[in-house]
């Protein structure tokens, strides 16, 4: 029995294809290339193909025993997304549609979702919990909360159970040091500080300085990339012996904001990594934190890379060995 990892060549992706070999699992691996690497594909059997082409995704299901499907496959930026939303329903909704209809066809009943803390838009409150109200602020998030209500009737119509995992600021790099973060264009901070330490960039820019924080500057959950892809196993082991259908939040539980996060980005690379104030970008909340009790009491899961120097350290292994990320 195989384990079928959607968008497996992406940042979490690949890093969830990782751990399940670490476990000795098999794995097929689904990706189309357009965001992720193959070289960040450690092992399994891989396609390279689109969820939205009926007769590939039938030939995965056909050609594999597959005991469950852990789905990453996604375009992920927030500002594409709401210049180009058909774009992101096309990809995202579509693509997971179709994933659904050939998961039933080969009555696989078991899917674990990668979705966002994007899906709560401006928070009601902090720490943010799975019961909050969901009410996005932007096309990406959107799409992510009509995929999680999509999959949520497939499994009343079908019996396809799952795991939808809301996870907030995913970042750092596998201990190995062979996979890490590589997007283009990129996006998150840390990457971007640690591009700034690099010489790739002559300052970080920081979006507002006068929020309710105590020093003024957003602050962030952030989540080890590899606690994350713990998550999800954590999750299909919890379906495999009959789970419920659940959502979960992941992350630490720790709050850091952006000067916090260049100031340890400072220390971790000796690097002065200059700062430049910046106005505010529509939409940012000044505060997003997770509460993650749920998965820690019905998952077991615990995150053990969650201070914000583990983090960093990892990622600027990772970045150092790799300015150019996985173009050698």
């Amino acid at each position: 029995m195989a384990v079928l990892v959607t968008g497996g060549a992406g940042y979490i992706g690949s890093h969830a294809v990782a751990a399940l070999l670490e476990k000795g699992e098999q794995v097929v691996v689904v990706d189309n290339l357009y965001q992720g690497h193959r070289d960040a594909v450690l092992g399994g059997k891989f396609y390279e193909g689109d969820l939205r082409d009926s007769e590939f995704l039938a030939k995965v299901f056909q050609e594999n025993d597959i005991d469950g499907v852990i789905h990453f496959a996604a375009n992920s930026l927030v500002g594409e997304s709401m210049k180009d939303p058909g774009k992101y329903y096309h990809n995202n909704v579509y693509g997971t549609l179709c994933l659904l209809e050939q998961m039933q066809k080969a009555g696989v009943s078991r899917i674990v979702f990668s979705s966002t803390a994007a899906t709560y838009g401006e928070p009601e409150r902090v720490p943010i919990d799975e019961y909050d109200r969901t009410v996005p602020t932007n096309a990406y998030g959107e799409t992510k909360l009509s995929m999680e209500k999509m999959i949520r009737w497939f499994d009343v119509a079908h019996g396809i159970k799952f795991v939808s995992l809301r996870y907030f600021n995913a970042a750092g790099a596998h201990e190995s040091g062979k996979i890490g973060e590589d997007h283009n264009p990129e996006s998150h901070l840390v990457p971007l500080v640690l591009q700034v330490a690099l010489g790739q960039r002559e300052f970080i820019s920081v979006f507002g300085d006068d929020y309710a924080t105590e020093d003024g500057t957003c602050i962030r959950d952030y989540i080890h990339v590899s606690d994350l892809a713990d998550a999800h196993i954590l999750a299909l082991e919890r379906l495999r012996q009959g789970g419920e259908s659940a959502i979960y939040n992941l992350g630490s539980g720790n709050g850091y904001s952006v000067k916090q996060v260049i100031d340890v980005s400072r220390e971790v690379t000796g690097h002065p990594i200059p700062a430049k104030i910046e106005a505010r970008r529509a939409g940012d909340p000044a505060v997003l934190i997770a509460s993650s009790n749920r998965a820690r009491q019905e998952l077991g899961w615990s995150p053990k890379r969650d201070k914000l120097e583990a983090i960093v350290k990892s990622a600027w292994e990772w970045h150092r060995v790799n300015p150019n990320g996985y173009k050698k």
